[in-house]
């Protein structure tokens, strides 16, 4: 099993003062790494079968569609205001660092379908629990939350009403 920590960099102060960014560009870069990154990603989505993978914005969009692409499941997209051209549910949430709002297609689950979300970092958890939000208001369940990296001091796992996550990096 590769070391994935080994090829995260960390840079400090960005992108505002007091923030340690992960940058996960060089895990990307490396096809054995990033190879084992998205197998690791998609295990709990073998007890916990799902119809659909959530993407967020945008670093999530890099890993949500790989791990996809390996369960056979199509993928769906959370974005930022004003990227979806078609009708939308939106959700306002905190950041580690601000406040932002996502947007969801409203086709983009369907009513009963079994979903599994995929993202770079779980935070303080907002971006998360908003795309939990969104896909139960379109009627979906999710079933597992899959992440490269957990940031465990900022507690974002409270935010997810005991959702299972499955980190492959906790700091």
């Amino acid at each position: 099993m590769l070391d994935l920590k080994s090829k995260i960099v960390d840079i400090p102060n960005w992108p505002i003062e007091g923030v340690v960014f992960k940058d996960i560009t060089p895990l990307l870069q490396d096809a054995a790494y990033f190879k084992e990154t998205i197998d690791r990603l998609a295990e709990p989505f073998v007890s916990a079968p799902v119809e659909v993978i959530v993407g967020i914005d945008a670093r999530g969009f890099l890993l949500a569609t790989a791990v996809a692409y390996k369960l056979g499941v199509g993928v769906a997209l959370v974005r930022k205001p004003g990227k979806l051209p078609r009708p939308i549910v939106s959700r306002d949430y905190a950041l580690e660092y601000g406040s932002n709002t996502l947007e969801m297609h409203k086709d983009a689950i369907k009513l009963g379908e079994r979903v599994g979300i995929v993202d770079d970092v779980l935070a303080t958890g907002g971006t998360l629990n908003a795309t939990i939000q969104l896909i139960e208001e379109l009627g979906g369940t999710v079933e597992c939350v899959s992440v490269l990296i957990g940031l465990s001091f900022l507690n974002g796992k409270d935010q997810l009403g005991g959702k299972p996550v499955h980190e492959l990096i906790t700091y």
